[in-house]
């Protein structure tokens, strides 16, 4: 016999998790009491509860198993509403376990009482709270089976202090099986049947259910078509970019002809995408009278997206990438296929979207991430939340894997800290770099600590110009010369690196980048590089006094 808090960690070991994220709180005590005698589960501690959810959900993503983060209660769980939101945009597995007041105390006002199911409504996939100890393994299983199943996403649990500290002889349970739907015999005739009438297919990749042999076999497929492939918004990791039907990302630095090409497509097919505004210009390029859309999805009816598909196919990632290898569409001979120019010109454009345009300040972003993308190794991992700064990253990193790029779609600030460090703990042998913005980095830096104390050694880009760029870009557009509320007083970056344990150094040469980036991807602990960038080169292609002056003549 033994108390709910180590069933409670025997049944996640069971279910081969191996990394909690936790903020230690006094109402699961016994949880973690359990966690000393389990020795395959890894305790991070963090240091605020927003980067231990935005760890979890990073762990997700990486492994489409769901992350695991334990906060207290009140104050506790309302700072990790942030990472559960981008669990629920991203169709994130993770389960977030919530330590709760003792049962008899129930809605009698204890301290730090709150209505869980209330404050997830709408984002969490499923909100319980167990009230008996013998449910624990019950509930645990459930809730591994709501995380990953259909839509992936967030599952939040409720441990009642009592329960945790009950004695149970209660059995642990082997987790379950499960399946995700295929695609029928008929769905991939249909497909067949709508290329070979297409004069301009085009792929889009991204959503959940996806793994390196779901990669290959797309990539197999448009190959063997000669089918071009884009990606949906921060899933530029979903296929090498360096494959010939690689033409480019749906973002908000897409480029001009890929926007033309997606407008002109008139078959467009989304394999697990959930395509938004941001990757169709509010849908101004989907939609059209002589366009036809397939969504192929494990869940058609919770897409986050555009949902008017001619042809909806119910099916995993998986489950259609299988049904690619036999895919046999009666399509003319290579030579003769009619999109084989639009597949040409479209990568085309894409080769000489990565050739860095002139931006202002001695330190140019583009040269940076050109350097991180070709020294960089294969498995390498690269991280970023949201800002202006991430547009480079999206417009000239090459990415050659799934799953080596983690960002958030819901544009959350601060994510690409806390990923960084899951993705290290996930992936120990991968070199591993967030890029973040002055102000991004800032949400989640006090994460440094958690870096260094578990002897993490990741690279940390700030890109610091000294304001909310993005903000400012649009303050600039909309009421030119007259900034309000964007500018920032930063601290030392590379000295606040070198406060918490991990090496800081300040770049004010794009020349001496490189010799800086080898060392840091050399070192045995956290290292954090400052980018000293001009405020000017506000996007890859604008600069902040070009958008005021073009601004003010209207």
């Amino acid at each position: 016999m033994s108390h709910g808090g180590k069933l409670l960690i025997d049944q996640l070991a069971a279910h081969g998790v191996s990394h909690v994220f936790e903020v230690p709180g006094e109402s699961f005590l016994a949880a973690l009491d359990g966690l000393y005698d389990e020795p395959q589960i890894r305790t991070v501690v963090c240091r605020h509860e927003g980067g231990a959810a935005m760890m979890a959900e990073a762990t997700g993503k990486l492994t489409g198993r769901p992350g695991i983060a334990f906060v207290t209660r009140g104050p506790g769980v309302v700072n990790a509403i942030a990472g559960i939101y981008v669990a629920q945009q991203d169709a994130t597995p993770m389960i977030l376990f919530v330590g709760l007041p003792t049962t008899p105390l129930e809605e009698r006002a204890p301290f730090q009482e709150i209505d869980i199911d209330a404050l997830f409504s709408g984002m969490a996939k499923w909100t319980a709270i167990i009230r008996q100890v013998d449910r624990i393994p019950e509930y645990v299983g459930r809730a591994f089976r709501v995380a990953v199943s259909g839509r992936p996403g967030p599952v939040v649990i409720g441990l009642p202090e009592n329960v945790l500290a009950a004695r149970t002889s209660a059995p642990v349970l082997s987790p379950a099986v499960l399946t995700g739907a295929a695609p029928s015999p008929r769905d991939m005739s249909d497909l067949a049947q709508r290329l070979s009438a297409s004069e301009r297919p085009l792929l889009i990749v991204g959503g959940p259910g996806w793994s390196p042999l779901v990669q290959r076999a797309v990539e197999d497929f448009a190959g063997a078509f000669d089918v071009p492939m884009a990606a949906s918004f921060r899933c530029q990791d979903y296929v090498d970019n360096r494959h010939p039907s690689y033409v480019g990302h749906l973002g908000f630095v897409t480029d001009r002809k890929l926007k033309a090409g997606l407008k002109a497509a008139d078959l467009v097919i989304a394999l697990g995408a959930e395509v938004t505004d941001i990757a169709t210009d509010s849908y101004a390029l989907l939609g059209g009278p002589e366009q036809t859309f397939v969504q192929a999805h494990p869940d058609p009816s919770a897409i986050l997206g555009y949902r008017d598909a001619t042809l909806s196919i119910a099916a995993s990632s998986g489950a259609f990438a299988e049904a690619l290898a036999d895919f046999a569409p009666n399509l003319r001979g290579a030579a003769e296929r009619p999109w084989r120019r639009y597949r040409r010109d479209l990568r085309a454009a894409y080769e000489a979207s990565l050739i860095p345009r002139e931006t202002p300040g001695a330190v140019r972003l583009a040269d940076v991430v050109r350097t991180v993308s070709e020294l960089l190794p294969e498995n390498g991992v690269v991280t970023n939340g949201a800002g202006n700064y991430s547009q480079w990253v999206h417009r000239y990193f090459e990415f050659k894997g799934y799953h080596t790029g983690l960002a958030p779609t819901s544009g959350s600030m601060g994510y690409g800290l806390p990923a960084a460090i899951a993705a290290k703990l996930a992936r120990p042998d991968a070199p591993v770099v967030c890029f973040a913005g002055d102000g991004c980095f800032a949400m989640t830096s006090n994460e440094l600590g958690t870096a260094v104390q578990y002897g993490l050694p990741i690279v940390i880009l700030v890109a610091s110009n000294g304001m909310y760029g993005t903000i400012r870009m649009h303050q600039e557009r909309h009421f030119p010369g007259r900034p309000n509320g964007t500018s920032l007083v930063n601290p030392d970056f590379a000295a606040l690196a070198k406060a918490h344990g991990a090496k800081g150094v300040t770049v004010t040469r794009g020349a001496d980048f490189e010799r800086v980036f080898r060392e840091a991807l050399a070192a045995d602990g956290p290292f954090l590089i400052d980018l000293a960038l001009d405020p000017e080169a506000i996007t890859p292609l604008e600069t902040l006094s070009g958008i005021r002056n073009k601004a003010g003549t209207k």
